[in-house]
């Protein structure tokens, strides 16, 4: 069963924009013989602008082949999914975008995915893929709401039970927010999760914002009216202030971080200012 957001214009700009750029990453993804997953719905999702995107971001990195992170990520995120999830749980994507995974993952029996994004994102997605494609694996909720404003009402008023546990997930979303913002956004997700629940999130690190390769990159992201805003270089000690202890903090090249794509010794620990990315999995509560 899949509810609708409203009809809302078809264009996504500013942050939304981002979310193309992501589909045409999975989509390249996707076409690797040793691709790490396969989204048979992202090419069509990032339409002619995604991949414009993907080559605009990927020339300022000075990179031929793209961001390795990118495919390490979403991996990382499916399999921490896969393994949180137990029959009859829900899921929450915030930020969710142009996300396909409750089309593409295998879930448990009974699972409810809520999609929490701007009106006009969720509604892009349902306008570009056709009606053969709208065959969700689970039960999939559609939650147009702002993360700045009270999508916590819009959550519940979709039938989302703060009573029972949760799997929360938010890839490529918390540095877009004001860090007080992102925060908060944590406290209220702490505050409606019922023992059991987990979450998983990536952060960047403050060396972003000063690494020399980094500055061009940045500023196209500012100039497109989706700045990346903040960073830690404390990962799991923000994650106890907004109420959460931190089960895994990982770098790409840590195991369980890697799949073959990034080496283990590409961000020395003890080296200060390198442009460093997180991928945090928590539980509610602190030690």
């Amino acid at each position: 069963m899949t509810t609708t957001a409203s009809r809302e214009p078809r264009s996504i700009d500013g942050v939304g924009e981002t979310a193309l750029w992501m589909a045409a990453a999975r989509a390249r993804e996707s076409r690797r013989p040793d691709r790490l997953f396969e989204d048979p719905y992202a090419e069509k999702l990032a339409g002619p602008r995604g991949p414009d995107l993907l080559r605009y971001y990927h020339t300022s990195r000075g990179a031929d082949t793209g961001n390795p992170y990118l495919a390490i990520r979403h991996r990382w995120f499916d399999e921490f999914l896969l393994e949180s999830a137990t029959p009859g749980c829900q899921v929450v994507g915030l930020g969710a975008g142009l996300d396909t995974r409750a089309y593409r993952l295998d879930w448990p029996a009974d699972t409810v995915l809520y999609e929490v994004d701007k009106a006009a994102v969720l509604a892009y997605k349902a306008e570009h893929l056709s009606a053969g494609d709208d065959a969700a694996r689970c039960e999939r909720r559609l939650v147009p709401a702002d993360l700045s404003e009270d999508w916590l009402a819009a959550l519940r008023e979709a039938g989302f039970d703060p009573q029972r546990p949760s799997v929360w997930f938010a890839e490529g979303v918390f540095f877009y927010l004001p860090e007080e913002k992102a925060a908060q956004v944590l406290r209220d997700v702490q505050g409606v999760s019922a023992p059991g629940s987990r979450i998983a999130i990536d952060v960047i690190g403050t060396g972003i914002f000063r690494f020399p390769y980094m500055q061009d990159y940045l500023q196209r992201l500012a100039d497109a009216g989706a700045p990346w805003r903040w960073g830690t270089d404390d990962p799991a000690a923000w994650m106890r202030a907004c109420g959460w202890t931190a089960d895994a903090v990982l770098e790409p090249g840590n195991k369980g971080a890697s799949f073959g794509r990034w080496s283990e010794d590409a961000s020395p620990p003890d080296v200060p200012n390198l442009p460093r990315i997180y991928l945090i999995s928590a539980r509610p509560g602190t030690d």
